[in-house]
């Protein structure tokens, strides 16, 4: 048995075991989607959203690139975010890092990665603007550990910065915006940044009609 044929049989052995176990389980499920969640995450496999939170399909509505960064010109993310608020009208979104990311290693480089340096460079940004802090940590393991952290808070604060998250601020009072950083070693959520509805940010930011 070939790998993808592997997958198709284990699908086809978990749908069984779903109506085994709830016989109304995907009647339910088609019906409606409602989640509460909106998780920005990394692409990264050992990153399951629903698995690491324990939450079931229709619990909540994914995006995941690498290393879960929020980017103003990027249309997947932002129709991504307006669908999940406007639509769906999520109360939380969820910015998940996670320690060891491939993508915050390979930004601390000066090696070359094709195409993927203009997304990584996001987050040589992030770095040279906190470099002084950085550096205060001699050991390298912990200041890497301190830049994913670091690189999380900075997207929630950009998804505080568009005018979906503004407006829906304003008219709603929704979503709460948090940024957690997950634990490949111990399989725990650690979170580290939160911004409630209608949190300031720097003016220059702010719209005045979003």
């Amino acid at each position: 048995m070939s790998p993808d044929e592997k997958l198709l049989e284990q699908n086809r052995a978990w749908a069984r075991q779903q109506v085994q176990d709830d016989p109304e389980y995907f009647r339910r499920l088609a019906q409606l989607q409602r989640p509460e969640f909106l998780w920005i995450g990394c692409s990264d496999s050992r990153v399951p959203a629903n698995q690491i939170t324990a939450t079931l399909p229709g619990e909540m509505f994914v995006h995941r690139n690498i290393a879960n960064l929020v980017i103003s010109t990027d249309t997947n993310l932002l129709s991504v975010l307006e669908y999940a608020v406007t639509q769906l009208e999520v109360k939380h979104i969820i910015v998940c890092g996670h320690y060891g990311c491939g993508g915050v290693l390979a930004a601390l480089t000066n090696k070359s990665f094709g195409v993927l340096d203009t997304w990584l460079r996001h987050i040589k940004d992030v770095y040279r603007l906190n470099e002084a802090v950085l550096l205060q940590t001699k050991d390298e393991e912990e200041r890497h550990k301190r830049l994913v952290e670091l690189v999380v808070a900075t997207q929630v604060r950009n998804l505080a910065k568009t005018t979906v998250i503004q407006r829906a601020w304003k008219t709603a009072g929704r979503p709460h915006l948090h940024g957690w950083v997950y634990g490949l070693e111990n399989g725990l959520l650690k979170p580290v940044f939160h911004f409630a509805p209608g949190s300031k940010l720097e003016r220059i930011y702010m719209f005045d009609e979003p």
